[in-house]
């Protein structure tokens, strides 16, 4: 069980790293569109107008669930905006510090997972399974956007490329930290 969360603490740490060089430094502009200070300043000032008072929320633009809202949905354009009424800092300090947490929890349920079912493997096998794992997982979650909602390809290949990185740096440090099969010689 120490191994375990042990490989869970470090592999967390590895997937967090991982994701702080793509989203953290300015390998992350790869993934964005960008628009100059003027139309930067005027959505700004839009979306304050028209979603401010409505709130923190994901917003299908134009509404699809109105006779008029549909027939500007087919017409376009289209957007799906990620309103916060409230701000925050770039970079968030306290969203890496609940980042780091959040990886950690998850690459510990992976180790658990992988020790239930991968006991008997090495490490090669027990990362090939952490690697298919996460390019099937991942591809669906993050590939499926473009494909299910129209979302734009660069950003969800950019996302796809660094949640297999991610999964595959903190699968290799459960594959390592987990106790090695005992081999029995006759």
């Amino acid at each position: 069980m120490t191994r375990l969360v042990l490989g869970g603490a470090l592999g967390g740490l590895a997937m967090w790293l991982v994701g702080f060089l793509f989203w953290g430094t300015p390998l992350s502009l790869l993934a964005l569109s960008r628009t100059d200070d003027a139309t930067s300043a005027a959505l700004h000032a839009a979306l304050a107008q028209h979603l401010g008072p409505l709130g923190t929320g994901a917003y299908p633009v134009p509404w699809p669930g109105t006779p008029l809202g549909t027939q500007l949905y087919g017409q376009g354009p289209t957007a799906m905006v990620f309103f916060n009424s409230s701000g925050f800092a770039n970079p968030d300090s306290a969203s890496l510090i609940g980042g780091l947490m959040l990886a950690m929890l998850c690459v510990l349920l992976a180790g658990f997972a992988m020790r239930m079912i991968a006991t008997g493997l090495g490490f090669r096998d027990r990362l090939k399974l952490v690697v298919l794992a996460a390019v099937a997982v991942t591809a669906y979650s993050d590939l499926g956007q473009p494909v299910f909602n129209h979302a734009p390809l660069g950003y969800f290949l950019y996302l796809w490329i660094s949640d297999v990185a991610s999964w595959v740096a903190a699968g290799a440090v459960l594959a390592w930290a987990l106790p090695r099969p005992v081999v029995v010689q006759g």
